[in-house]
């Protein structure tokens, strides 16, 4: 990480050691106020905490729902990138192949006008006919050549044309694996664009003094649960350095803070949160899985207590969200739509468990 970079994590950690917490994407690192109560001249109608923390519960659910859904979009994509690609490889394989097949098939037949050109008769029967000791022996050996040469012809067009039909045969159903994925990649996006909807015409309801005091109660459901992980002393454990490649994926991502978050994009405009943790690897040399749900299923799992600034943070029992560490109990990611990339508390979500890339 560069100097400047470092200096502006160690005076956010500076302000977490003295509120023991780190706040909610775009808050600042400070104990979240407490959200006053209506005063008793409040409209009847006006909306309480008690109505708001249950928009909040379910914004959250509809923004983890279009997260779920924006991870099988990724999945698909990749899948379908990766069978585009072996098509392509399978089409030119069969292009050689016939090209090897016409060869092959024109030297039979030169063989064949060959034998045309000796009266019909093949090397056996011209053999049998030689009175010649030195003529009948120079002849056996070339019908012994000619047998060999002719089962060796012929074995090795059998062996192309079978590979040719494998070859169909694959793209074949690399092809329907492509359409199908086509399918799944498609109702995934028409998914993600519901779930995201919904959850912005939710908060398109609220007056502007409601989404503060919105802002106010994700904030301080951030607090609570950052609070409750660093108090279990957590941090006492974790001492973990960063690897050279932890160091360059670390800078990549901390240098993007403040782009948008934008589901299915990896940079280098914008990112959902797997496109920025799988292009901060890259970065370091280190190609990984795209969505957060594989990095978990396929990265070698560490202990929370063994993590080290690179490793990554994945969240929720559906692994639908990662981070990526950064010390002194931070994290930078990309939170949902609506946010930027930014700094978070490592423990202000429900960790499932933490991956390390370069293992």
């Amino acid at each position: 990480m560069g100097a400047g970079k470092r200096g502006l994590l160690t005076a956010a950690v500076t302000v977490v050691c003295a509120v023991t917490v780190l706040a909610t994407p775009g808050m600042a690192f400070a104990a979240p106020s407490p959200t006053p109560t209506p005063s008793p001249s409040a409209s009847a109608t006006a909306v309480t905490n008690k109505d708001l923390e249950a928009v909040r519960e379910q914004l959250d659910a509809l923004y983890h729902d279009a997260a779920v859904a924006t991870d099988q979009y990724n999945a698909a994509e990749e899948a379908a990138d990766q069978q585009s690609a072996a098509i392509v490889a399978l089409a030119k394989k069969i292009v050689k192949g016939q090209e090897k097949l016409a060869e092959l098939k024109q030297r039979a037949g030169a063989a064949a006008a060959a034998q045309y050109r000796s009266g019909g008769l093949p090397d056996e029967a011209q053999l049998m006919l030689s009175d010649d000791p030195e003529d009948f022996l120079n002849g056996a050996g070339r019908v012994l050549q000619g047998q060999r040469a002719t089962k060796g012809l012929l074995a090795e067009m059998t062996r192309t044309q079978q590979d040719l039909e494998q070859y169909a045969e694959d793209a074949s159903s690399q092809w329907t694996k492509l359409e199908a994925n086509r399918k799944a990649k498609a109702a995934a996006k028409k998914k993600v664009k519901k779930q995201i909807a919904a959850a912005e015409e939710l908060e398109s309801r609220l007056e502007k003094e409601e989404k503060e005091r919105l802002a106010r109660l994700e904030q301080q459901a951030a607090y609570k649960a950052q609070t409750a992980w660093l108090d279990s002393g957590i941090l006492d454990e974790i001492n973990g350095k960063a690897s050279a490649q932890g160091k360059k994926a670390v800078e990549y991502a901390t240098s993007q803070i403040g782009k948008p978050y934008e589901w299915g994009a990896e940079g280098p405009g914008s990112y959902d949160c797997s496109g920025l943790t799988s292009q901060a690897w890259a970065s370091a040399g280190q190609p990984i899985p795209r969505t957060s749900q594989e990095q978990w299923k396929q990265l070698k799992k560490i202990d929370v207590k063994d993590m080290r600034p690179g490793d990554l943070i994945i969240y929720n029992s559906d692994a639908s969200h990662v981070a990526m560490y950064l010390g002194d109990g931070a994290i930078v990611h990309a939170p949902r739509p609506g946010r930027t990339v930014t700094i978070a508390g490592a423990g202000s979500m429900p960790i499932l468990a933490v991956v390390r890339p370069d293992a």
